[in-house]
């Protein structure tokens, strides 16, 4: 079973492919909500800016992250199949906001404002998806929290599914709006592709813990004392991301608002098209390791163990 399930996993990637609280300064300001901060939030880095995330200050992140805590919390209480990507999500932050302190970007506070931006995609989209009308959230996060209403598909075709709507689809949208290049015309690529660097610390980390909390069968693929199945899984996403900065600059690129959005459609298309392919090949059946059943009975004594 370990065999199968890591030869589905690899088989969607493969076709994908082919097609990111704590202590504040004394003299920093005072935490403020993400519900304070999100309305006059806007795209486009401004340190001039009053709003803590379009300036990209340091408590921009703290706030994102509290945001996901917030949101994530009743998910795992309540075992639903979204926790395992919130979770996911959650963890990529917080693993950013470390290598962040590293110094390794160029242009840090610009990466905060992208991670705040880039946050608030995935906050619409589920608000739109649950609080408003399902019509309107973008067609392959449609299919991501469908395959989680319905439990459909294992605790990782809900992390392939919900990389796949926020990097596929919402990702060049975000590098589009927050712009490609510095005022000074350089491009802003080499910080976006230094995000890179980070996803194996990812892998390594959340994995584990989704495996522990919410379905065992997460790293059932794993070869022991490697990471194997873990990277395959997060090779996927430099790939990804490397196609999103193209599709950004063909957004930026067109030269009439009906290229663009032909351009938008296309992007689109393909993310909903890879969603329905990783929701096929991750779903449930006869040859599943474990099933649904299983994987609530599971999380309902694990979903909170450290």
């Amino acid at each position: 079973m370990r065999r199968l399930g890591s030869t589905v996993i690899a088989t969607a990637l493969a076709v994908l492919v082919a097609l990111p609280g704590l202590a504040q300064a004394d003299d920093d300001p005072l935490f403020v909500s993400w519900t304070d901060i999100a309305p006059a939030l806007s795209p486009g880095y401004d340190p001039d800016s009053d709003n803590l995330c379009k300036k990209g200050h340091e408590n921009c992140v703290h706030s994102v992250i509290k945001e996901m805590e917030r949101r994530f919390a009743p998910l795992a209480d309540s075992c639903h199949f979204n926790a395992v990507f919130a979770l996911t999500y959650l963890r990529t932050t917080e693993i950013y906001h470390e290598f962040w302190h590293e110094g390794q970007f160029a242009d840090p506070n610009w990466l905060n404002h992208y991670d705040a931006w880039f946050g608030e995609y995935y906050f619409r989209a589920y608000d739109a998806y649950y609080k408003e009308n399902k019509g309107t959230a973008p067609e392959a996060w449609q299919i991501a929290f469908a395959a989680s209403d319905d439990k459909r598909v294992s605790g990782m075709g809900n992390v392939l599914l919900g990389m796949n709507a926020h990097i596929n689809r919402d990702l060049p949208f975000v590098l589009y709006e927050i712009g490609l290049a510095a005022p000074d015309g350089t491009s802003r690529k080499p910080d976006h592709d230094k995000v890179n660097e980070f996803l194996n610390r990812v892998s390594g980390e959340v994995f584990p813990e989704l495996a522990r909390r919410f379905d065992p069968t997460v790293d059932d693929g794993n070869v022991p004392g490697t990471t194997l199945d873990d990277t395959l899984t997060f090779q996927a996403v430099p790939a990804w991301r490397e196609q999103a900065w193209r599709n950004a600059e063909a957004l930026a690129n067109a030269s009439t608002d009906l290229q663009r959005a032909l351009v938008a459609a296309q992007i689109e298309e393909y993310a909903a098209g890879a969603a329905r392919t990783i929701r096929d090949a991750t779903a449930y059946g006869l040859l599943s390791p474990s099933t649904a059943t299983d994987r609530d009975a599971y999380c309902a004594e694990h979903n909170w163990d450290s």
